[in-house]
């Protein structure tokens, strides 16, 4: 389906029956957001909000919600894309394939961009006040765009060629931006946009910057894409909408046409403000710092305008929709970028950066009898170089050969095989002071921390633990173990800084066998529920450099390791951002949403 706009697109939810009207008023603050996490997590249909207290314009949310409603609303391009994809890969495999092959003409003509004098989205000016101001969390800094596209161009090399179309944070009041004429703008490291800032920088430049909100929803999807460099965003786009993306040269920049609305104004070479706090994709609360400031110069929607929102929190979320899109247009490109990796996972209920998973080959010394990680470490830092793999805190790597049918996907069963084959003497391989994600407050400071492989090949080495044998005797202080996995053991530890050091722990441990790896946590019983919990605990809530101990721990040439079960403490401290948590006041509100003869009634 080729859509002209958000409204095309709404109304085809709605002809289908994936649409559910909310006709209720409902607050921005903290009640949009709350009903679209309760949906979300019922897995429930696309919501229009249709009586928005204190603005004129409807809300849209929850459009990607589900598998199904991502293809039902990309159905007649996803085989086009792939058919891209699939020409990357294998060209000659691709040429063979007529039924392929006749797919590629008619998504690569809409890859060009298509300049028009005018669009739908000048049809009105306004203040930026007049928006809708939805704030998701409750201590949230203010309103956030959660949805927005920022664009911008290359200073150096002007043009729609050398664009960039990314999703980056958006703070829209709040701090101490002046009203009507600032927002924030965060944009974290790996970012295109840091690219061409740096570029204006240099040039002693302002930047102009638009930001898009609505229009076709590939638009959307294109902004979160992981596109090689030289592929501009709005290209993709255009190829999964099936129809050439719409752009007006317009203030020294571009403008989508057919955008609901158009905040557009430039960023300068050193004026930041405070933005944040704010509810990210981690489950906590990214922290205030300064970030650069977009001075607004103008403010425009199209007649009829819709704002779209997300929620972002705790995974899953609505965005997580996007990784499982991401992960089928652009998996098979992995062995064509990374040669000898069959298949990278960033692990979703981790946060997608802390924690990554991938299956390589070892074939440096196929003839050798003791077989250890080779081939799989150059992998693995050839992985760990590679866009925004490289934020990754935890990578396990294993090899293909020695479990043919393991399911990258499968967390679980992944861990399983990795941690049954790994020499935690030899096999962990740390980069400290380092780089790792703006949004991590794990580590020492913003975008410091640390990173480890963990790689696994070979035979099994240990039959893993279901059950702890006898009676554990642990130090005071600690206590409640429980197995969330085979070979996993979580151990409820005392508040991190308080009476119960790691040490003795360590000592107590000694012995224990079939558990390589020990989890520390205020709550063992809630991180050993489900495999979820306990990625999102350990991994999370730790700072591989400084947070991994070991049973009878050494360092050898420089290196780390140690002959035991690895232990890693992911108690929260004191300098960790806090967690998400609801207004039970807000949650009760909802709740009228639900009774029988209201619109959310069956869904909440």
């Amino acid at each position: 389906m080729s859509y002209e706009s958000l409204r095309s697109c709404i109304d085809d939810l709605d002809r289908a029956g994936h649409l559910r009207r909310i006709t209720e008023e409902v607050d921005p603050f903290l009640e949009a957001a709350e009903i679209q996490r309760r949906v979300f997590a019922a897995g429930g249909p696309a919501l229009l909000f249709e009586n928005v207290r204190g603005s004129r314009f409807p809300l849209a949310s929850n459009l990607f919600g589900t598998t199904e409603r991502v293809r039902f609303v990309f159905r007649d391009s996803l085989d086009g894309v792939r058919a891209l994809v699939a020409a990357k890969v294998d060209p000659k495999a691709f040429v063979a394939d007529v039924r392929r092959a006749a797919r590629l003409p008619g998504v690569a003509m809409h890859l060009l961009p298509r300049p028009v004098r005018d669009g739908a989205v000048f049809a009105h000016a306004i203040a930026l006040d007049e928006v809708p101001r939805v704030t998701s969390w409750p201590e949230d800094g203010g309103p956030f765009i959660t949805l927005p596209q920022v664009y911008s161009e290359d200073p150096t090399q002007k043009g729609l060629r050398h664009s960039n179309l990314g999703m980056y944070r958006v703070q829209l009041a709040g701090n101490d931006y002046l009203p009507n004429r600032e927002v924030g703008l965060h944009y974290q490291i790996h970012r295109g946009l840091g690219v061409h800032h740096a570029a204006a920088i240099a040039r002693g430049e302002r930047l102009p910057v638009c930001v898009f909100v609505g229009g076709p929803p590939a638009m959307t999807v294109a902004a979160v894409m992981p596109l090689p460099e030289g592929l501009p965003e709005i290209a993709f786009a255009g190829a999964l909408n099936r129809r050439s993306i719409r752009m007006v040269a317009r203030g020294g920049t571009h403008v989508h046409a057919d955008a609901d609305f158009c905040i557009q104004g430039s960023i300068g070479p050193s004026e930041t403000k405070r933005e944040g706090p704010f509810g990210d994709h981690l489950g906590y609360y990214a922290k205030a710092h300064e970030f650069p400031v977009l001075r607004v110069e103008s403010v425009h929607h199209r007649e009829g305008a819709i704002w779209p929102f997300t929620v972002v929190g705790r995974p899953p979320q609505e965005d997580t929709m996007f990784g499982e899109l991401i992960h089928e247009l652009t998996g098979p490109l992995v062995p064509t970028v990374l040669p000898g990796v069959h298949a990278v996972h960033a692990v979703d209920w981790a946060g997608v950066h802390p924690l990554l998973f991938a299956i390589g080959s070892e074939r440096y010394v196929p003839y050798a009898k003791d077989r250890r990680p080779m081939e799989l470490l150059t992998q693995a830092n050839a992985i760990l170089g590679q866009g925004q793999m490289s934020l990754a805190k935890y990578l396990f790597i294993t090899t293909k050969d020695d479990a043919p049918g393991l399911d990258i996907h499968d967390v679980g069963g992944f861990l399983t095989n990795v941690l049954s084959r790994f020499d935690p003497a030899r096999d962990l391989h740390f980069q400290t002071n380092t780089t790792m994600d703006t949004l991590d407050y794990s580590g020492s400071g913003l975008n410091q921390g640390s990173k480890v492989v963990i790689a696994a090949t070979g035979p099994a080495r240990r039959a893993l633990a279901t059950h702890v044998k006898g009676e554990l005797a642990l130090p005071a202080g600690f206590g409640e173990p429980k197995v969330a996995l085979p070979g996993v053991l979580v151990i409820r530890a005392p508040r991190h800084g308080e009476a119960g050091d790691v040490e003795p722990l360590l000592r107590a441990l000694r012995g224990l066998e079939g558990f390589p790896l020990v989890i520390l946590t205020e709550d063992s019983e809630l991180a050993a529920r489900s495999v979820a919990n306990l990625v999102w605990t350990a991994f999370t809530r730790s700072n591989p450099a400084v947070d991994i101990h070991g049973v009878d721990a050494f360092v050898e040439h420089k290196g780390w390791g140690c002959r035991g079960s690895l232990v890693i403490d992911a108690r929260i401290k004191a300098h960790h951002a806090p967690p998400l948590v609801e207004d039970p006041t807000v949650t009760k509100r909802v709740d009228r949403l639900g009774v029988r003869g209201a619109s959310l009634h069956g869904i909440l």
